[in-house]
Formats: C-alpha cells, sequence, structure tokens
C-alpha cells in the first residue's frame, strides 16, 4: 500500500470540465488557456535560438540576457531594482515558482495564509511543504459591493506565532478581484513587525482594465523586501504550454529559493528563454495587453447581459464571473456539467476553488467564464448560451 502524502487530492477541475468539454464537444470557456497563437515575431525568435544552437541545459538561474529583461522590465513598471545576478530566477512556470517559494520557508509546524476562493495548487503545495494552510474567506459580493475583495481584517487575526508565509494572488483568479494602493498601505500595515514572508502571485500583472495600475508589491520597498514575487510569460504571451515565468527576491531569500530550484527542474527550455529575453525588449508586447483583453472582455460582458446569467465586475485577469441564479438553484458543480453538457458551453464552479466545495458557503451559483479565447469562439459560446 501507499501512502498518500495527499490523499484526499484527485485531479484538478480544470482537467475534469476539459475532458468533459472535449468528450461532449463543448465550447470550453473553462480552462484558462488562449485558443490563438502568440505573435509571429515571438515564435520566429524561437527558431532563431535554436538554429543559433541555444539547444543545451541554460544556466540554473535562467539566461542572463532574460534575468536582465526580467529586471529592467520591473523597474521600469513599478520602480523596484531587482538584482539580475541574485534576486531573479527563471522557473517552469508560475506554478513551480509558487510551489519552490512555499517548499523553501515553510515546513512542519508552520502555518500560511491564503486567501479563499483560490488556485487549486496552493494548499496542496502547503501540504507537500508539511505546513498548514490557514484559508481567510475574501468578502464575498453584495448588492453595495458587487465584487469580490480583501478582508484585511480577518487576515491580521489569521496570524499567529506560527504564521510563516501569507500568499495572495492580485489580479486574482478566479474573482479577477485587483489591488489599490490602500490595500498595500494595508499590507505593509499588517506585515510590519513580524517574521512572515509575502509570496505574492502576480501571473496576470498585465491584465488589467478600465485605466487602473497594477499595484504590485515591487512598489513598496517595505514589501518587496519579504516578498517572493511570481510572475508568467504564459499569461502575459499567449504562451500557456511553454510553461516559463520567473521569481523576483531580495538576495537572501533567493539563495533559499534556488536551493530548491535546482533540485526540481535546475533548468528551464533555453530556446523559449532567448526568444522572451529578445521580445521583451519592445514594451509594447506587455503593455498593449490591457487593452487587447479589456476588448474580450466588454464582448463577453455585453453578450451574457442579453442572457439570464448576471455578470461580476472584472477589473482584472481574463476571467469573468457570472451568477446563474435566474437559471437554475443547482449546486456550482452540478450547474457546470449540466451546462457543459445540455447546451455545449464549459465552465468553472467557483465552488472549485474553496478547501470544502460542498459547503454552502461555498457554492454562492456562481461559474467562472474565461474569455482569452478567438471572438469568433466568444460568439459562438454566446449563441448557445442565449438559449439557456
Amino acid at each position: 500500500m501507499i501512502n498518500s502524502k495527499l490523499p484526499d487530492v484527485g485531479v484538478t477541475i480544470f482537467t475534469v470540465m476539459s475532458r468533459l468539454a472535449t468528450e461532449t464537444r463543448a465550447i470550453n470557456l473553462g480552462q484558462g488557456f488562449p485558443d490563438f497563437d502568440p505573435d509571429a515575431g515571438l515564435l520566429a525568435q524561437v527558431d532563431a535560438a535554436m538554429a543559433a544552437g541555444h539547444n543545451q541545459y541554460a544556466p540554473m538561474p535562467g539566461i542572463p540576457a532574460l534575468r536582465a529583461a526580467i529586471a529592467a522590465k520591473t523597474q521600469a513598471l513599478y520602480g523596484a531594482a531587482y538584482d539580475p545576478e541574485t534576486e531573479i530566477t527563471v522557473t517552469s512556470g508560475a506554478t513551480q515558482a509558487l510551489m519552490t517559494a512555499i517548499l523553501a520557508v515553510a515546513g512542519a509546524s508552520d502555518e500560511v495564509i491564503v486567501l479563499e476562493p483560490n488556485y487549486d495548487s496552493y494548499v496542496p503545495a502547503i501540504r507537500l511543504a508539511g505546513a498548514t494552510p490557514v484559508a481567510v474567506q475574501l468578502l464575498a459580493p453584495t448588492p453595495e459591493a458587487p465584487g469580490y475583495r480583501p478582508d484585511w481584517d480577518a487576515v491580521r487575526r489569521a496570524i499567529t506565532p506560527r504564521t510563516r508565509a501569507l500568499l495572495i494572488n492580485f489580479p486574482h483568479n478566479p474573482t479577477g478581484a485587483v489591488l489599490d494602493d490602500g490595500d498595500l498601505d494595508e499590507l505593509e500595515r499588517i506585515l510590519e513587525g513580524t517574521g512572515v514572508v509575502l509570496i505574492s502571485d502576480e501571473v496576470y500583472e498585465h491584465i488589467v482594465f478600465d485605466g487602473r495600475r497594477h499595484a504590485s508589491i515591487a512598489r513598496r520597498p517595505a514589501l518587496a523586501a519579504r516578498s517572493f514575487l511570481v510572475s508568467s510569460f504564459g499569461k502575459t504571451f499567449h504562451t500557456t504550454g511553454w510553461k516559463i515565468g520567473y521569481c523576483c527576491a531580495p538576495a537572501a531569500l533567493s539563495v533559499e529559493f534556488r536551493k530548491i530550484h535546482q533540485f526540481m527542474v535546475f533548468a528551464v527550455s533555453t530556446p523559449m528563454q532567448y526568444a522572451l529575453a529578445a521580445f521583451l525588449q519592445d514594451p509594447r508586447h506587455y503593455l498593449e495587453l490591457p487593452a487587447f483583453y479589456q476588448a474580450k472582455r466588454d464582448r463577453l460582458e455585453a453578450g451574457l447581459k442579453q442572457t439570464r446569467f448576471r455578470t461580476l465586475p472584472c477589473p482584472g485577469t481574463y476571467f469573468l464571473l457570472a451568477d446563474y441564479s435566474a437559471i437554475s438553484d443547482a449546486p456550482e458543480s452540478e450547474f457546470a456539467r449540466w451546462l457543459t453538457t445540455e447546451h455545449g458551453v464549459a465552465v468553472i464552479p467557483i465552488a472549485a476553488f474553496h478547501a470544502d466545495p460542498d459547503a454552502p458557503a461555498s457554492n454562492r451559483q456562481l461559474v467562472r467564464f474565461c474569455f482569452a479565447k478567438k471572438d469568433s469562439t466568444l460568439d459562438a459560446a454566446l449563441e448557445r448560451l442565449q438559449r439557456v
């Protein structure tokens, strides 16, 4: 018999819903990946890198050119100066970076606070580190405040002498919530005088709408000094299959991070790193991303207004939440399966982002739509949803 380290964990909801979408030939607005290709110029850079012989192991922390490009971008956007030699590490996607950060700082008897609903890799990573996840609920939508938002008072109450880290994710998957300067103020006040490390998942940093600016923890020296900042080229450049992300952290934290990283993956795809380093030289590739995705958000939102779904605010990410209470009183997972099998549109139930997806408080009759899709895909899905 195998003594499982994660005995209660099965396949993820994303695998389940994508498989169901394939089996039923449904339009997949569930799993968060684009159905369009990345920029042809980026693909050409990969070809050029391979032709130039960049096909063997990269340096463990990433090729110098890419780390320098990440440092330049981060300083230009947020005013934070990370040393590319000692404070930036290229990773096999953001998920690996997050697990590496957790393993680097948390262990038995430690607690790690997560904000729920949360992306499904966080809690298993904390448990694999031997630590205890402590969930703090985001403030749920109300008629007066229709979007999700952090409950900083609850975060403050959750901190104990055993708290080793606080894991946050903004822009937030699955709710689309974003932070502002006031939230960064609260974070500074909460963490001041504690030994709590901040792990900030900012993979949607360039997908923020309506003229807002991304409130990165890198904007605040006091926060950056105690933080792992994680981001992803998969989300920014429509290359989720490349699995390339990065982590920026002070030198002392990066030393511990790299100790784990070198034995987890050691190095990341070499030609892709060279391609990304070259592509980052033109900032328009990420500065124009908000407008690109805002048009898709607006297209999906306008279309859903012609249905019985009621959309929630979406200030960031490429996910839009919708309330289906005018259609059904079924629990979220049941409704998501029904919508996929009976109407041919796959979505993700928000309850799946809770530790107990069957708890009544986890089922708020909300589902998540991904709009990182071709306009033709969105239009086809909306046509089907109008018949629901």
